[in-house]
Parts: C-alpha cells; structure tokens; sequence
C-alpha cells in the first residue's frame, strides 16, 4: 500500500540535482501529501525543485546552505517550523563517494571531506531536527538515514567513504536509543551502488553488472519514514536487490 503521509512536514536533503536519490526521495513523500522543505547546498537546484514540485501539487520550499555547518542544518529546521507549522520527518539524504583506492594513499583532505559530505551533515541535520520531532506533539517522528553497503560488508578500497557511513550508522543506533522513549524512530538504509546517472558516468559499469533501482531505495525510506514501520528503530537496512 501507498504510504500515507497527509498532514505531516518532511525535511529531505541532498535533493538540489534531477535524477539523483534525494530528489526522488522527496517526490516520493511529496506525491503521499507531505509538505517539503528542501535543503542542499545548491540553491538553484533548489529553486527548480520547488517549482517542479509545484507543478505537480506538492507543497515544497527551500533551505540552501553548506549542510557540513550546523547552522545550515537550524536554518533548514527552523524554515520547516516557519513555513509549514513544525516537522515530523527528516531524511538526510546528503552525501557522496570521494576516494576509491589503497588505504594508505587516502589523504587528509579526502577523509576530512567523506566525514564532512556524509557524516557531519547528517550529525547536524540530526541534532537540529530532534527538538523540532520531539516538539511536535503526538509522539516522536521518524528520522531516516543513509548509510552504506560498505558499512555493512566490507569492500576493497573504499576505507574512508566506509568509515564515514559506519559513523552514520553509529549515530543510527545511539540516537534510536537514547530516544527511544519518547517516540522518536531512528533508522538508515544501506544501499549498494544505486543506478544514477552519477553512478553510471562515473563508474561506466557493464551493462549486466547489477545495480539497485532508485525505485528499491525510495520504497524502502518511505515506508521507515510511515507510521506503518511504528515498530522499527535503530536499524540499518541493507537495499542490495539484485546487486546481492
């Protein structure tokens, strides 16, 4: 069944390119009747969301900032508050795969930049959003993040974009827990390597190598995010498909 999200506000990142897993993420939860409140670094991507949302009937506005900076993360939470009344879901979608190499060529800047991208920016969405879910009334909310496949099986070559998503996951769990009480759920998704055009140019894979669809993620985060998972926290959920 279609999850149903009417009268609730989502905060969906890393939304600001067509065709990519944030944007489909949030056109998921917009078309169940959510109201959006978009954020991501790139402003203009931004506004052509809102717009293209628009056009579709979906109530969405935007909050651009540097999501690696914990005041773009109050500012994104506190437009939520402003424009739509409060907040009830966050999916932090943000993220991205720098570094593909042996262990000891990885750079400082290149780990300090996995941990930024993935990790502080769902850190900060996080610490932002948990007084607005836990204000909202009702009883908790749901906050979905994205980890990895790499943080769940071990994969060559990719030991600082894997740490970095491990912490994701770590985060996961503590804050599932040391919320638990008070009706917050706390979960991720564990992809491996979803079929994007990012993915594709990047890694211009063979044409039979499996690959996750976008369509496996995005059914896979709205029904976390839905009161029909009220009984799931503190997991991580690997989204592998075909690609197993």
């Amino acid at each position: 069944m279609p999850a149903d999200f009417q009268g609730k506000v989502a905060l969906v990142t890393g939304v600001g390119r067509v065709g990519q897993i944030g944007h489909a993420v949030a056109r998921g939860l917009g078309r169940g009747g959510a109201k959006l409140l978009l954020a991501d670094v790139n402003a203009v991507g931004l506004a052509d969301r809102v717009k293209e949302f628009a056009a579709e009937g979906i109530a969405a506005k935007a909050s651009a900032g540097d999501l690696t900076q914990p005041e773009a993360g109050r500012h994104a939470v506190a437009a939520a508050q402003a424009q739509f009344g409060g907040l009830d879901i966050v999916v932090n979608v943000a993220g991205g795969f720098f570094s593909y190499g042996p262990f000891t060529e990885v750079t400082p800047e290149t780990l300090d930049r996995e941990l930024a991208v993935n990790f502080k920016t769902a850190f900060f969405v996080c610490q932002a959003a948990v007084p607005a879910l836990l204000g909202r009334g009702g009883g908790g909310g749901s906050i979905v993040n994205f980890a990895s496949i790499a943080a769940v099986r071990s994969l060559m070559h990719m030991s600082a974009y894997g740490a970095a998503k491990s912490a994701v996951a770590g985060l996961t769990r503590a804050l599932a827990r040391e919320y638990r009480d008070a009706g917050l759920r706390v979960n991720a998704v564990a992809p491996a390597t979803v079929r994007t055009a990012d993915n594709v140019a990047q890694m211009q894979p063979d044409p039979k190598t499996p690959l996750v669809e976008i369509d496996e993620v995005v059914q896979t985060v709205l029904f976390l995010a839905s009161d029909a998972a009220s009984g799931i926290t503190g997991q991580i959920v690997p989204i592998t498909g075909k690609a197993y």
